[in-house]
C-alpha cells in the first residue's frame, strides 16, 4: 500500500492508528529475493532517494533493485553501473515505460516513473576542470533527483581564475542555496568559491592527478585544511553524497521561505 494512500486512510478514519503504524512498517523495508533489503521510506523520511552501488553487484540484480524501488517508491539512483548494468536498466525503462535520467561522462543515473516535483530548492554545481565533469555531474542528478533545480558551471578553475567570477555572479543573481564545487589536483576551487560567496559550499576532491598526492589525495588534504569557513568536504569522488547535502540545504531553505510567506499573508489578512 502507498505510503500517501496509508496517511491519507488513517486522515479519514478508514483505518486505526495500530494498523497503520504496522503498514508503515511494512513499507520501510522491501526484501528482494533474499539479497538485498532496500529502504522504501527514504525519500519521506529523509528527502534522499534510495540510492544502489551498482559497482560490486551483479547486472540482474541492479535490475531487480531498481525494479522494485521504482515501482514502490517512484525513482530511484544507480551509481557506478558497468555496461551491462546500463543494458539491464535501459530494458527495464523501455519495458515499463519508466524515464532515464543520465549525466555527461557519468555512470550514475536517476530512473523514475513519474515527472520531478519541483522543491524550489536551488543548487549551484562547479567543476574545476573537464575532468572533474563526471563526478560533477553526478551531484547534478541526486540533486535534481530530490526536486531541486540545477545551474552549473564547468572548466573554471584556478588555472584561469576568472572564468569562475561569472558564474559565481549567476549563481548568487539565481538565489543559489547551497554550490557543489569538485575539484582534483590541489582542490584549490572550493576554497576559493568559498571565500567569495555566503552561500554554504560542498568540496568534492576528485581523483584527477598524479605523482606525490595522486588519486585526489592532495584535493582531500587540502580541502580539509581550508582557510575559509562555510566549506564542507565528502570523500573523494562522491558526488552522490554532495549533491544529496547540497539538496538537504536547498530544500529545507525553500521550505523555509515558503513558510515565511505563508505566515506574511496570513498576518497581512489578518491585519
Amino acid at each position: 500500500m502507498p505510503l500517501d494512500d496509508i496517511l491519507s486512510a488513517l486522515s479519514s478514519g478508514k483505518i486505526p492508528v495500530e494498523e497503520a503504524r504496522r503498514l508503515l512498517s511494512l513499507h520501510a523495508i522491501e526484501e528482494v529475493e533474499g539479497f538485498a533489503r532496500v529502504d522504501l521510506n527514504r525519500g519521506a523520511r529523509r528527502g534522499v532517494p534510495e540510492v544502489v552501488l551498482a559497482e560490486s553487484k551483479r547486472s540482474d540484480e541492479v535490475r531487480k533493485i531498481a525494479e522494485r524501488v521504482v515501482e514502490k517508491a517512484g525513482s530511484v539512483v544507480i551509481s557506478r553501473m558497468k555496461g551491462s548494468d546500463e543494458r539491464e536498466i535501459t530494458d527495464l525503462a523501455r519495458e515499463s515505460g519508466y524515464t532515464v535520467m543520465r549525466g555527461r561522462s557519468c555512470s550514475t543515473v536517476v530512473v523514475r516513473k513519474a515527472p520531478l516535483a519541483r522543491s524550489g530548492g536551488r543548487v549551484g554545481i562547479l567543476a574545476a576542470g573537464t575532468s572533474d565533469i563526471g563526478v560533477a555531474e553526478e551531484s547534478r542528478l541526486v540533486a535534481e533527483s530530490m526536486g531541486c533545480e540545477c545551474t552549473t558551471g564547468y572548466d573554471v578553475g584556478v588555472a584561469g581564475i576568472h572564468r569562475v567570477m561569472p558564474v559565481l555572479k549567476q549563481l548568487v543573481g539565481d538565489g543559489a542555496d547551497a554550490i557543489v564545487v569538485v575539484a582534483g589536483m590541489e582542490g584549490a576551487l572550493a576554497t576559493v568559491v568559498a571565500s567569495l560567496v555566503d552561500i554554504p559550499v560542498i568540496g568534492v576532491p576528485s581523483s584527477v592527478g598524479y605523482g606525490y598526492g595522486e588519486k585526489g589525495v592532495a584535493a582531500l588534504a587540502s580541502m580539509l585544511q581550508s582557510c575559509s569557513l562555510g566549506l564542507a568536504v565528502v570523500n573523494i569522488d562522491n558526488g552522490v553524497a554532495a549533491g544529496a547535502v547540497a539538496a538537504n540545504i536547498a530544500n529545507r531553505a525553500a521550505r523555509g521561505a515558503a513558510g515565511r510567506r505563508r505566515g506574511g499573508a496570513t498576518s497581512g489578512g489578518a491585519a
